[in-house]
C-alpha cells in the first residue's frame, strides 16, 4: 500500500507543522480547519513560515515554494478527506473533541484511506470506537515542533493491521521521519519519560535541592547532551548496569520505594549483565571492536554538542519574577 496524498484536520501550530512535512517531501497535502477561512489563514501562515525558515537556513532552498504547491486549504473537513490515501487528526487534545472530528473523518474518507490521531496522551481504545474502519486507524504521534524533531510514535489499536501499520512506517521513512512501535498505554513512551522528569524536576525544587535555573542547567549540560544520542537504555549499558544499581540502592534506602532498583536492571545485574565494560547489556551483546568504536561515537558525538552549545549561547530567557 503506497500513500501519496496526505490531509491534516486540525491546522494550528502542530497541524501547520505536520502539513510541512510532508510537503517537503514532495507529497500533495491539503489542510482542513473549523473554517475554509481558518484553514486559508493557516496555509498563508506555514507557506510565510517556511519561507522564514528557508531564510534562516532551517531548511533548504526552494522548500518555500514547495510548500506553497504542494499544500493547499479545503472549504470543509468532508471536501478536505475524500481523496486522501492518508490522513491525519491534529486537534486540540481532548476526547470529546477528537471523537467528533474524527466520526466525520472516517464517514467521508474513502474506505481504504488510513487515519490517524495525533495525540500526546489518549490511548487508541479511547478514540477507536468512533472511527468507520477501526481496522485502518492508529496513532502517529508527531512532536511538536514536526518539521525538526525525526521521531513519530506509532501506536496500533486493537483492531490496526499490519498492513496499515507498514504503510505508515513506509511514508514516514520516505519523509525522512523515524519511527517506533509502541503499545497501546496513556502518555506512550515520549511523554510518559519526559513528564516522570519534569516531576522529579518540580520535587527537586519543592524540596529545596535545587532551583529551577539550576535544574535546567544540570539537565541540558549533562545528561541532556547524551540523550541527542543515546537512549536510556543505551546511557545504562555504557555507564555499566551495576554502578546504576548501586544508585539505585542508595535512593531506595534515603528515598524510598518510588525510586527503588527497576526490576530489569536487578535481574540484568544478577545474570551477570554488566554492560559494555563485560560485552553483555540491556541492549544487547557488544564485542571489543563495537566497544572500541562505541567509545569513539560517543567522544565525537558529546564534543560537537558541546560546541553547538557554545555556538548558539544560551537560549532567551524568561524575565525573573
Amino acid at each position: 500500500m503506497t500513500l501519496s496524498t496526505v490531509t491534516v484536520v486540525g491546522a494550528g501550530r502542530m497541524g501547520a507543522g505536520i502539513a510541512q512535512v510532508f510537503a517537503l517531501a514532495g507529497l500533495d497535502v491539503t489542510i482542513a480547519d473549523v473554517s475554509p477561512e481558518a484553514a486559508g489563514d493557516a496555509l498563508e501562515q506555514l507557506v510565510w513560515e517556511a519561507g522564514e525558515f528557508e531564510a534562516q537556513g532551517l531548511f533548504p532552498e526552494g522548500s518555500a515554494d514547495l510548500v506553497g504547491r504542494h499544500v493547499t486549504a479545503a472549504e470543509s473537513i468532508p471536501d478536505s478527506v475524500q481523496d486522501a490515501d492518508f490522513i491525519v487528526e491534529a486537534v486540540f487534545e481532548r476526547v470529546d473533541v477528537k471523537h467528533d472530528v474524527l466520526a466525520t473523518i472516517s464517514q467521508h474518507a474513502r474506505a481504504d484511506a488510513i487515519i490517524a490521531t495525533n495525540t500526546s496522551t489518549i490511548p487508541v481504545k479511547e478514540l477507536a470506537p468512533v472511527v468507520v474502519g477501526p481496522e485502518r486507524f492508529l496513532t502517529a504521534h508527531f512532536i511538536y515542533p514536526a518539521p525538526f524533531i525525526p521521531g513519530v510514535e506509532l501506536v496500533r489499536g486493537e483492531a490496526t493491521t499490519e498492513e496499515t501499520l507498514e504503510a505508515v512506517e513506509d511514508l514516514l521513512t520516505f519523509c525522512g521521519k523515524q519511527h517506533a512501535r509502541v503499545a497501546d498505554a496513556p502518555g506512550m513512551v515520549m511523554n510518559r519519560l519526559q513528564h516522570a522528569m519534569i516531576k522529579e524536576a518540580c520535587t527537586l525544587v519543592d524540596e529545596g535541592v535545587a532551583t529551577i535555573e539550576d535544574v535546567d542547567t544540570i539537565v541540558r549540560s549533562t545528561f541532556g547532551v547524551r540523550l541527542g544520542f543515546f537512549g536510556p537504555f543505551g546511557m545504562i549499558d555504557q555507564g555499566g548496569l551495576d554502578i546504576h544499581a548501586a544508585c539505585y540502592a542508595t535512593y531506595e534506602r534515603t528515598l524510598g520505594e518510588r525510586l527503588a532498583t527497576p526490576r530489569l536492571l536487578k535481574k540484568a545485574v544478577e545474570s551477570g549483565r554488566l554492560g559494555v565494560k563485560n560485552g553483555q547489556g540491556l541492549r544487547g551483546s557488544y564485542d571489543e571492536q563495537t566497544a572500541t568504536e562505541l567509545a569513539t561515537y560517543r567522544n565525537l558525538a558529546y564534543a560537537r554538542m558541546s560546541q553547538l552549545q557554545q555556538e548558539l549561547g544560551d537560549a532567551p530567557d524568561a524575565t525573573r519574577d
